[in-house]
């Protein structure tokens, strides 16, 4: 891609999963990336697989905006300006929504939606302010068309596209562009923790691969170029807009 290379993108959660392989294939763009996690161990592993230099690490939890503030000011400090944002740090535990109670729902809203909320609140103002840069939130398609035992999950992926576009109109004309990425089912830890072991797993993981017309489940891989794309210049006349990347299961 086009114009990323020493640009110094912050992605969160990338200690495993999506945010890793956001993270590397940012780096072999020539990006310097910052992860900002929750576990900076998981995000070191995340290190070793890239080249040297490339990645650096601050242990943060999102939800806690002067945390986010105190690692943002860090990274200025120690990495250079910072060019783009990717918001890939989320959260669920699938439960019928009848049977959740309010820790959990506070617990998800943390994670999903005031997360992003501190990072652009911190990281947009910069980039206004020297007059362009990029930031991509990964939201989800459950934000679409709705997932059964993920109701709060998709209404806080369903606020964080909403949100994109309304701040995408803010900021155009400061040069900063928004951007959300919609994954389908897709092959993490969290999706692992999600279906569960045994019968029932295979049961539920056949019922999603029939309604993908490619016929299997994403990687974390499928979204790296994506992302790619749309901090860089090749991405320079795209914003407000909700990509879905899920093999076809909701062409909507």
């Amino acid at each position: 891609m086009r114009g990323l290379k020493d640009k110094v993108v912050v992605v969160t959660g990338g200690g495993q999963g999506i945010g890793r392989s956001l993270s590397l294939r940012l780096a072999e763009e020539g990006c310097k990336v910052a992860i900002l996690d929750l576990n900076p161990a998981a995000a070191e592993e995340t290190v070793k697989m890239a080249p040297a230099g490339s990645i650096s690490v601050y242990g943060v939890d999102v939800g806690d905006y002067d945390a986010v503030k105190a690692a943002i000011d860090k990274i200025e400090a120690e990495v250079g300006p910072i060019w783009g944002l990717v918001n890939n740090a989320g959260w669920d535990l699938p439960k019928p929504f009848l049977l959740t109670d309010r820790a959990l729902w506070d617990k998800i809203i943390r994670i999903n939606m005031y997360g992003p909320l501190n990072t652009h609140h911190v990281v947009a103002p910069l980039l206004a302010k020297r007059g362009g840069g990029r930031i991509v939130n990964i939201a989800s398609d459950a934000a679409r068309v709705g997932t059964s035992n993920e109701a709060v999950y998709s209404a806080c992926k369903g606020g964080l596209i909403s949100f994109s576009k309304s701040v995408a109109r803010e900021l155009a004309s400061k040069g900063v562009l928004i951007n959300a990425v919609c994954p389908g089912p897709t092959n993490t830890p969290m999706m692992a923790s999600v279906l569960g072991e045994g019968e029932q797993a295979v049961k539920w993981k056949d019922a999603m691969l029939r309604g993908i017309p490619l016929k299997r489940m994403g990687e974390p891989e499928d979204y790296a170029g994506i992302v790619a794309l749309l901090l860089s210049d090749d991405g320079s006349y795209i914003t407000g807009q909700a990509i879905s990347v899920s093999g076809g299961m909701n062409m909507v």
